[in-house]
């Protein structure tokens, strides 16, 4: 058996793994020494280390294996939790939706939740969470074995549960906006281990109702035709409730999902970002300006509409990052103020050194007992535009 470098003590059989994933053998020892394959940390909320030493994510797509597979390795056999492919996104409601799905009669819409995207399955016998990235997220898997009965995957062990994390008790995207006490899971995708081919939608909300699963709200199946006017207004009756916005999908899943998002859900990703300006990526910031450009071009906004949209673009922009730098110029450390809730304590000190591990700075408070729970408020620290915003307000260049 041939072995490649790791970091946590087992070994990935290089010659099965190889034959399992039909590549060759010397390509994938090559993206274990470039670290393309990397086995996941050995930590998480899985009693016994064991277990997660033998997960190998991609932290690159490689051939036909998206970024963020990962595999799993136990006694000479295998599985590939597939990533979760990109959905694109539509500028142009309808050249976008005539060009992507012109061989289809209907198209069906489903919600685009605010929150973060999980994986959900059954590896070994413990039901894992796994971020975009491939990672084993210790409060998601805390969090969906709760929220999640045993049954469906003791039913179905190949099948991965894919959905949004959503709730004001959100480490990432914490939102107060669906009336949810907490955390919760709403399904949106069903598919299956080694090849990822996804359920219809169909036949997914039909499984998922079976096992009483939260799934992200339906809103119905419409013509080619009808659907970019039918889609512009869930979108602007989204965009009064402060949601995102809409999937659009073929219904056989057999071509892939694009997503539009509502005006007020770019502007309120632009106050968070802005907020911290200097630690996200030039093109977060673009790519939402943009949207509002081609939007108000495909709802033919009048001059009035054109000054509501520019003005709350702008106040979304400008209105936290003065907010910022006041406050740094104040001598008051900007931070990103969100909470999580646990049943097990150990999950609050294994998070913790999750986010580290991660390169997150963070402060932890104490724990608050409610119920059966733990609380716990956690400060993200943004350094970069902490130290960039108080070295400017001392006179700085740019």
């Amino acid at each position: 058996m041939n072995t490649g470098s790791d970091t946590a003590g087992i070994k990935l059989d290089i010659e099965n793994a190889a034959g399992y994933l039909n590549l060759p053998q010397s390509r994938l020892k090559g993206l274990l020494d470039r670290r393309i394959l990397l086995q996941i940390w050995n930590m998480g909320p899985v009693k016994g280390r064991d277990e997660l030493q033998r997960l190998f994510r991609f932290d690159k797509s490689v051939s036909k294996i998206e970024h963020g597979s990962v595999l799993y390795q136990k006694d000479g056999t295998f599985e590939l939790i597939r990533g979760f492919p990109k959905i694109q996104r539509a500028m142009l409601l309808g050249p976008a939706l005539d060009r992507h799905f012109s061989n289809l009669e209907t198209v069906a819409v489903e919600e685009k939740m605010n929150g973060y995207n999980v994986r959900v399955a059954d590896v070994g016998g413990k039901i894992l969470a796994f971020t975009r990235g491939g990672l084993v997220c210790p409060y998601s898997t805390e969090r969906a074995g709760h929220l999640l009965e045993r049954d469906f995957f003791d039913d179905h062990p190949d099948l991965i549960l894919c959905g949004e994390m959503a709730g004001p008790d959100n480490p990432y995207v914490p939102k107060d906006i669906y009336g949810i006490g907490s955390l919760d899971f709403f399904v949106f995708d069903i598919r299956h281990k080694g090849s990822g081919t996804p359920y219809s939608l169909h036949e997914r909300r039909k499984l998922a109702g079976e096992y009483g699963l939260n799934q992200v709200t339906f809103f119905g199946e419409f013509s080619l035709n009808e659907a970019p006017d039918e889609i512009a207004g869930i979108i602007r009756e989204l965009g009064k409730i402060q949601h995102e916005g809409v999937v659009i999908k073929d219904p056989q899943m057999i071509l892939n999902p694009i997503k539009y998002t509502c005006s007020q859900s770019n502007c309120a990703d632009l106050r968070h970002a802005f907020k911290f300006y200097n630690d996200i990526g030039q093109d977060y910031f673009f790519s939402r300006v943009v949207r509002e450009g081609f939007q108000s071009v495909e709802w033919d906004e009048n001059e009035e509409e054109l000054q509501k949209r520019c003005l709350q673009l702008g106040e979304s922009i400008l209105g936290p990052m003065i907010e910022s730098i006041k406050q740094v110029r104040d001598g008051t450390r900007i931070a990103d103020n969100v909470q999580i809730r646990v049943k097990d304590p150990d999950t609050i000190s294994t998070y913790k050194d999750y986010l580290r591990r991660l390169g997150v700075d963070t402060v932890f408070g104490e724990p608050e007992r409610i119920g059966d729970e733990y609380l716990v408020k956690i400060r993200k620290l943004n350094q970069s535009t902490n130290d960039k915003t108080e070295s400017m307000c001392k006179g700085e260049l740019w």
